[in-house]
């Protein structure tokens, strides 16, 4: 599945050159390579760095303090702004990659080459043109990685070089009311984007990395950048807005991307990934107590095949994972993990894997097929109650827009009948009350900044104004709820990966209609 579909083209002035490519739909006859291998040239388009709002706090305080007492402050706080402002912090916005073509990354119809460094043989006139230090058999250069695996996934073992770092990022001073933009007021119902002022540890842009929320605070595993992939571990106060870098021991994960991390009372269980050429199906289980990293014992010869661009949702001691692509075929399997014992784990397979991943000889759905969702990655999952709520992604060549319910505990599919539609893949969705709140994504034609409701009571879509300064369209980014916020991190736009940190205001008083007491009836 692409990573990178076609983005918007406008003219101006002043234009920059944008690696971009449209999700191309599979052609009978056509091998899984030839459809995973699109090459597309776009004119740049005109894009507009406004910055962002920022929330500020007002600060005061006592005036019953000493006079001596406030002049050693005094002295103490201009010795620290000296030395914390005297200069810019170093920034870490990616370096744009000087080519216009970029073909398919494959998560899903790229069979993994024996080598891997060797692109598939309809990629070669595209490597040629390409700078030799960016040839990869991904859109994204895999960091160099040594692997011991079968044919399940096994265990890997890695030495990942050691990331750039800057100094440590103080609190934004405030902005100028002079230079400042001018946003409007919104209303008190009115939901409200800003660009979240954020400090501490500087880190790379990201995406395809995780978001998990425990407590207050946001953990960012992974995901990568326009050139290799991580294994780092970032933690963001989603109160103050302050990233720091905790320091991690134990068996830790390789550099991955498009995996699954869930959170368990403290734990974090990370599930699948991959790397470039390479696709896992390892559980590792990070300990957000100590930040100690184990890999559980798998407990029976069931396993899941290796894959990436899947969701895991937990309901009942149980992780339930569907769908995400291996490399040859996107899927649509139900896993369920057991995680009653952090130690120990075993596998159980829910729901089985279709027939064919897309239609039969004759282009009709077959009839064992019609019952579930079509095969694919990319997409979002949401627990409910016992109900599992798939929506969108990609199969590598369709963007889809339809909404499915799985009952774990009657394992019934049901597809749920909207008269309006929305295409989304690569974006996020979250529950608020009785609404899944969709941000960003890709429509199959261009990266967007939607935000779409979806009241899970009448199944019905909403698409609200929102105030504010909006995140440029995006996909491949995390979003996370806490405290009435909607908290966006990083993402790709098909030219650029960010580092930024979003908060959306919800107005809850407007838009919680129903706050916990409601079914889904489908």
């Amino acid at each position: 599945m692409a990573e990178n579909p076609r983005s918007p083209t406008a003219a101006g002035s002043k234009s920059r050159t944008v690696r971009s490519q449209k999700i191309v739909p599979s052609a009978d006859g056509a091998s899984a390579s030839e459809r995973s291998e699109a090459l597309d040239r776009v004119p740049p388009p005109t894009r507009s760095h406004t910055p962002g709002h920022l929330a500020t706090k007002s600060q005061g305080g006592s005036s019953r303090r000493k006079a001596s007492e406030q002049s050693i402050r005094a002295r103490s706080q201009s010795v620290s702004s000296k030395s914390a402002y005297a200069s810019p912090p170093p920034q870490s916005n990616p370096t744009p990659i000087p080519t216009l073509t970029l073909r398919r990354h494959g998560d899903y119809n790229t069979p993994v080459p024996t080598d891997p460094q060797a692109g598939s043989s309809s990629n070669l006139e595209a490597d040629a043109r390409r700078p030799t230090a960016m040839r990869s058999t991904s859109a994204i250069a895999g960091r160099a990685t040594t692997m011991t695996s079968g044919s399940s996934g096994g265990s890997r073992k890695a030495s990942a070089p050691p990331r750039p770092r800057g100094s440590h990022i103080p609190f934004p001073p405030l902005q100028d009311p002079k230079t400042a933009p001018d946003v409007p007021a919104a209303p008190s119902s009115g939901m409200y984007w800003s660009r979240a002022p954020v400090s501490g540890a500087p880190h790379t842009p990201l995406r395809a990395h995780t978001t998990t929320l425990v407590g207050s605070n946001v953990y960012v595993f992974g995901g990568c950048d326009s050139r290799a992939c991580f294994n780092e571990l970032y933690v963001l106060d989603a109160d103050s807005f302050h990233w720091s870098s905790p320091h991690v021991t134990g068996d830790i994960p390789s550099p991955l991307r498009a995996m699954t991390c869930t959170a368990v009372g403290k734990k974090l269980v990370v599930f699948g990934g991959g790397d470039g050429p390479a696709y896992y199906n390892d559980v590792y289980v990070l300990d957000t107590v100590n930040f100690r990293w184990h890999q559980p014992r798998i407990i029976g010869d069931r396993t899941p095949s290796a894959r990436r661009a899947h969701t895991a949702c937990l309901y009942k001691n149980g992780i339930y994972m569907f769908g995400g692509g291996d490399g040859v075929r996107a899927l649509n399997d139900i896993w369920r993990l057991d995680v009653t014992d952090p130690q120990k784990m075993s596998w159980k397979l829910i729901s089985g894997p279709s027939t064919t991943s897309s239609s039969g000889t004759n282009g009709s759905t077959p009839a064992t097929d019609l019952s579930k969702p079509k095969a694919r990655g990319y997409h979002t999952a949401n627990m409910v109650g016992s109900k599992l709520i798939i929506y969108g992604g990609s199969d590598g060549g369709e963007c889809f827009n339809d909404v499915w319910v799985y009952d774990v505990d009657t394992h019934m599919w049901r597809a749920v009948h909207i008269p309006v539609t929305f295409r989304r893949l690569s974006h996020t969705s979250t529950i608020v009350g009785s609404y899944l709140f969709v941000v960003g994504g890709h429509d199959g034609n261009e990266y967007s900044n939607d935000v779409l409701l979806l009241n899970l009571v009448t199944m019905t879509w909403d698409k609200r104004k929102v105030y504010g300064l909006p995140p440029s369209g995006r996909g491949y980014h995390g979003t996370v709820l806490h405290d009435s916020r909607l908290v966006v991190i990083g993402g790709f736009d098909g030219g650029e990966v960010f580092s930024d940190v979003w908060i959306l205001e919800l107005a809850v008083h407007a838009y919680y209609s129903q706050i916990s007491h409601f079914t889904i009836e489908v």
